[in-house]
């Protein structure tokens, strides 16, 4: 595989352009998607141009934004490639890529598009940011519902070229009133005379433009569609949202979600691409935010200088029991931030989630406890009650911030994510000192 991108780059530094064209003709959109994507600006730029007009749609299509936008800044010399490529991809694809354009590139692009394509696009972006409404296409076919199953397969062959998909056609009123829905399987297997209306006997899924994106997932699993019907409040028929559009958008909420549990600012771009001014500015503002929070942490063990003075062996199990804690609070915040993305938990089920997780936290607490004793009996015989105690409470304090994190944060209308791990990680660092000494303090009555 290394040689592979190896010999297009040697054709690229040789300036072998017959050669490299020839090549690219042989390769799928998604092994030219991989080697633009590893190419430098200057190379990326070189390799689009040589693309057939309708293969560069796709590969486009397909490329990281940040990726896009440098090949942009490459073709800017070059008007035509530029407007084809923006009057080519999908509707759906060029609102993607408008919302990471300045305001003045975006302009600037308009000003390529046809006039038809220059509408759908404004009419997109009208929509509110992350809502449906900018992801759904206006590439579709619609059939009247007094339409015979001979007229509807006319109307699609005459209209088909231009759909996203043909796997849905939908049924419509003269005023374009969304009625139902029908699989092209079922018009094929219908009798040529059969009316349209006839055949839509099941109930209708619909998405509105004003909805999150996060809904259309939702419905997308609860449903098993490879397409959906988008409708405004008066339920005309706007567009459709195809499944490969909420694949990407899944994915873009799950690297957002994994990056805030981790305790980066937002989501970073692929790290091949970022700079390091780029990198070091997403995530220095939760590391400096924890700094703050740790240093209440060094407070609390200053005011048991005593306690410490006169065993210092227990210092020597303050990081397994502080850790412990941390560990057993991520994966309970983990296994809850899940949960509630998925749909499987709701807020009204922090109560008796609450109530397991407790005895859980014990179970854990009691078998982590006979590990550290084991360890304590070995080191120190005379603190395993206190380390044992506090391993029990610790697990406990731990599980139970972990998982009523990610409830709190949904009750206050924030992402749950956000209750990420090295927030958990502080607040039983925190608590842990305060837990562990205050133990040691009660019992070697100091």
């Amino acid at each position: 595989m290394k040689n592979y991108y190896t010999n297009f780059h040697t054709l690229l530094r040789n300036e072998s352009w017959a050669s490299l064209k020839e090549e690219l003709t042989k390769l799928d959109v998604p092994a030219i998607v991989t080697l633009i994507e590893r190419s430098n600006e200057l190379q990326s730029t070189i390799l689009f141009r040589f693309l057939p007009r309708e293969k560069a749609k796709y590969v486009f299509q397909e490329l990281d934004p940040n990726k896009q936008r440098r090949i942009i800044d490459g073709l800017a010399q070059h008007a035509t490639l530029l407007t084809n490529l923006m009057n080519d991809i999908e509707p759906d694809d060029r609102t993607a890529l408008f919302e990471e354009l300045t305001g003045k590139v975006s302009q600037q692009l308009m000003q390529l598009m046809s006039r038809e394509n220059m509408q759908i696009t404004t009419q997109l972006l009208g929509y509110p940011e992350e809502s449906i409404g900018r992801l759904m296409t206006p590439k579709y076919v619609a059939v009247k519902s007094h339409f015979t199953v001979k007229e509807t397969l006319q109307h699609i062959r005459r209209f088909g070229n231009d759909s996203e998909t043909l796997g849905v056609v939908y049924v419509v009123d003269k005023n374009w009133h969304l009625l139902n829905d029908l699989r092209i399987r079922d018009i094929l297997l219908a009798n040529p005379e059969d009316k349209v209306e006839d055949l839509t006997k099941h109930d209708l899924v619909v998405l509105s433009a004003f909805d999150d994106q996060e809904t259309a997932i939702q419905v997308f699993q609860d449903y098993d569609r490879i397409a959906l019907p988008v409708v405004d409040s008066s339920n005309i028929l706007l567009g459709i949202v195809t499944v490969d559009d909420i694949l990407d958008v899944a994915e873009e909420e799950q690297t957002e979600d994994f990056h805030r549990f981790a305790g980066v600012k937002d989501a970073i771009i692929n790290p091949l691409h970022a700079s390091i001014s780029f990198i070091y500015k997403k995530r220095i503002g939760w590391l400096f935010a924890l700094v703050l929070m740790n240093v209440f942490s060094g407070y609390a063990m200053s005011r048991f200088d005593t306690v410490i003075e006169s065993m210092v062996s227990l210092v020597f199990f303050l990081p397994l029991l502080i850790d412990s804690g941390g560990n057993a609070g991520s994966q309970s915040a983990t296994l809850m931030i899940r949960s509630l993305g998925k749909g499987d938990v709701r807020g009204r089920d922090w109560i008796y989630l609450l109530g397991k997780e407790l005895i859980v936290a014990v179970l854990l607490g009691i078998t982590m406890a006979l590990g550290v004793s084991i360890i304590a009996s070995w080191r120190a015989p005379g603190i395993i009650p206190v380390v044992s105690l506090t391993m029990i409470v610790m697990v406990i304090v731990g599980s139970v911030i972990g998982m009523l994190l990610p409830f709190i944060f949904t009750r206050l209308k924030l992402d749950p994510a956000t209750a990420s791990a090295p927030l958990i990680t502080t607040i039983c660092d925190i608590s842990g000192v305060l837990i562990y000494f205050s133990i040691a303090k009660f019992y070697f009555g100091m």
